[in-house]
């Protein structure tokens, strides 16, 4: 039997392999993240802001629900095959996106996309810190994060600019098709599963097992509770952003194109941004990443109200995407790091729950306080729940490590 080693080095092909997985996963993602919304109100005639929302509540329960199953089965069923069936899931979103009669085609199109979200991405985020062991763990997880979501600033940028060529249906969806054959054949034929690695890192591993993985990690452990509730609140204003963007631009005039370029410029330094981040999670405190990471999320969504240019939105989404690339893969990093590799799985699943809830959260809130009181209250609000949990981080959180040098 071969031997088993841990470190990206040793595991690069393995590792680049999945890298590239997640990108076609993010790509499922970037297919909405311009259109949607435009959708809704051109060809279904929705106008209330919670209504056009429901594609994302939707979304965000179904893919937290799976998050957290995806780590119970992990250990017991293998990666590999809860990659495999997110895949095998994701078959049917294109076409229902493309030849949707009604909204609730695009509702069970987000189911199907949530499904194929919590197996696919969660499995490589979990296949990804099995090889890379204790040492690299942010880096790994910056370089998987900044697969998946500058591939959702591509694609979000492509159907926007196709959409404002050749119209919102069908021709941006066409992606989807070629990501999911790309994604499926990739996983199938190439990926090998992680879980002898999990088994060698297991017999140096210092970190004590966990009472009770879903209630430390929500909220009973401090630096893993701290993370838990970072995650949602970051997602929520993500859900927001997602939703609420788009609309508020075409309300001030901004054609198709020019949301699809202020839109994809918040996914895309976020995603380039973790190339960097990912490496300082790994040598600075933690606590301290994700204060001021969550404190920048919170900064620019309260100027991105009072914004009124082309300029202000680019600038306000940079910083969005900035703050969320500080957080983004040192809240992975602190989870791996607060726990045992046999609660590895479940806790990541567990985090992913919570973190993945935030999308419907921040969608219903959104919905409801934008019908009620418009969308700059909606965002207003969004940015003072930001501020809170930096607070907690701030508080709340303890640096794990002393060899960890302060920002």
């Amino acid at each position: 039997m071969q031997q088993i080693k841990l470190g990206l080095r040793e595991n690069w092909k393995q590792f680049t392999l999945l890298v590239i997985v997640n990108a076609f996963v993010g790509g499922m993602v970037g297919m909405e993240r311009s259109i949607l919304p435009q959708i809704a109100e051109q060809e279904f005639a929705i106008a209330a802001k919670t209504a056009i929302l429901s594609f994302i509540i939707v979304f965000g329960i179904v893919k937290a629900i799976t998050n957290y199953y995806t780590g119970v089965l992990a250990n017991k069923f293998g990666r590999k095959n809860l990659l495999i069936a997110g895949w095998i899931i994701a078959i049917p979103i294109p076409f229902l996106l493309m030849y949707a009669q009604n909204w609730n085609w695009i509702i069970a199109a987000n189911v199907l996309l949530g499904i194929n979200q919590g197996l696919a991405w969660s499995s490589t985020v979990v296949m990804k810190i099995d090889l890379v062991g204790e040492k690299q763990r942010g880096f790994a997880m910056g370089l998987n994060e900044f697969a998946g979501y500058i591939a959702v600033a591509v694609v979000a940028f492509l159907t926007g600019w196709i959409a404002s060529e050749f119209g919102v249906r069908p021709y941006p969806f066409y992606i989807g098709i070629g990501l999911v054959i790309l994604g499926l054949f990739t996983s199938l034929l190439f990926i090998r599963d992680t879980r002898h690695h999990v088994n060698a890192e297991t017999k140096n591993n210092t970190v004590p097992l966990l009472k009770n993985v879903f209630w430390d990690t929500t909220w009973r452990d401090k630096n893993l509770g701290s993370v838990s509730q970072a995650g949602m609140i970051n997602n929520l204003n993500d859900g927001m952003a997602w939703g609420i963007f788009p609309i508020l631009l075409s309300s001030k005039g901004f054609s198709l194109e020019e949301i699809g370029i202020i839109v994809s410029v918040y996914p895309a330094v976020w995603g380039l941004g973790q190339l960097f981040t990912g490496k300082m999670a790994d040598k600075f405190c933690k606590k301290n990443m994700l204060f001021i990471g969550m404190s920048l999320q919170a900064i620019a969504l309260l100027f991105f109200a009072g914004a009124t240019s082309f300029t202000h939105y680019i600038i306000l989404s940079a910083i969005l995407g900035w703050g969320t690339a500080m957080v983004y893969p040192t809240f992975l990093a602190t989870v791996a790091e607060n726990t045992h590799p046999k609660d590895r799985a479940k806790s990541i699943g567990v985090f992913r729950l919570w973190r993945d809830l935030g999308y419907a959260i921040g969608a219903i809130l959104t919905g409801i306080i934008a019908d009620t009181f418009g969308i700059l209250s909606s965002i207003l609000f969004i940015a003072f729940l930001t501020f809170i949990s930096s607070g907690i981080i701030l508080f709340r959180m303890q640096c794990r490590q002393k060899h960890h040098v302060t920002i």
